[in-house]
């Protein structure tokens, strides 16, 4: 919570926005994985069979509705940052894209590679820190799969959204990772 509002104040987006979505982003979090799908299903939460094969994925849209039916959120700016914060998707608005970094650089966090430079970049160039988050994920993600013998189907869409090249617009990034994730049933 005090990343994302420490990150609101930086750029200029609704400190309280920040603060709630901030405070409930993980709220469905500690919530054992087989009462998550239930959940899900129990109130009609589209899962994906990717989400349903890992369903660590499906807190950040139950985190959403719970903000929503247990707390009484009603915001949709601060829903939809709650349900994107894990993911990520194309165009996020400022509110988003402080959610999912705020989540990534956290202060409990200290596995994730380039954190010390993630977070000076968080305050000064926001669309960098995205651009490298989602370029440290998808080297993440490619490592996991590769290790699966999926490794192909990574390493095919880096080419194609240009890593190498040093592309900037993360959405584009963004997009292919979930056309990925959506494509590998092994998890």
């Amino acid at each position: 919570m005090f990343t994302a509002a420490s990150m609101a104040m930086v750029w200029g987006e609704d400190l309280e926005k920040a603060r709630v979505a901030g405070l409930l982003h993980d709220c469905a979090k500690c919530i054992p994985n087989k009462k998550k799908i239930t959940m899900c299903e129990k109130n009609k939460i589209e899962i994906t069979e990717f989400e349903r094969n890992n369903p660590f994925l499906i807190h950040a849209k139950l985190g959403a509705f719970l903000a929503k039916d247990k707390y009484k959120v009603e915001d949709p700016e601060i829903l939809s940052a709650i349900t994107w914060h894990t993911t990520g998707k194309e165009d996020m608005t400022l509110l988003e894209k402080i959610i999912y970094i705020a989540d990534y650089i956290e202060p409990a966090r200290n596995k994730a590679p380039h954190l010390t430079r993630l977070r000076k970049l968080a305050f000064t160039d926001i669309d960098e820190c995205m651009y490298e988050i989602l370029k440290d994920s998808m080297a993440y993600l490619s490592e996991i799969f590769h290790n699966k013998g999926v490794d192909h189907l990574f390493a095919k869409n880096i080419i194609h959204i240009g890593l190498t090249d040093n592309i900037t617009n993360f959405a584009t990034i963004n997009t292919k990772m979930h056309e990925c994730a959506q494509n590998i049933s092994v998890c």
